[in-house]
């Protein structure tokens, strides 16, 4: 079994609020289910919660998948744009 690699960066159990996103790294999971457990883990996002994705390549056609299945109710935000990576940030607001 893969692991998918989604990991908080820090939590403590104490039930405060954590300020960090946990992290999924695409290029852990195989090619042929990759859209579907990443769209899984985007319909399970909390309001007000999000998580970053690490892919390796700009995701235009997932974004669009996600785009068709939610709307506006995801955000994208950028925050690394290639060579060897890109990392984005997904909330929902």
């Amino acid at each position: 079994m893969t692991d998918l690699n989604l990991l908080a960066q820090s939590t403590c159990g104490c039930g405060a609020h954590d300020e960090s996103l946990p992290e999924l790294d695409a290029r852990a999971i195989p090619h042929a289910i990759r859209h579907a457990a990443i769209l899984g883990v985007v319909d399970s996002v909390r309001t007000g919660s999000g998580f970053v994705l690490i892919a390796p390549h700009d995701p235009q056609p997932l974004l669009t998948q996600i785009k068709d299945r939610h709307g506006s109710g995801i955000t994208v935000e950028y925050l690394q744009r290639g060579p060897e990576a890109w990392r984005l940030k997904l909330s929902r607001a």
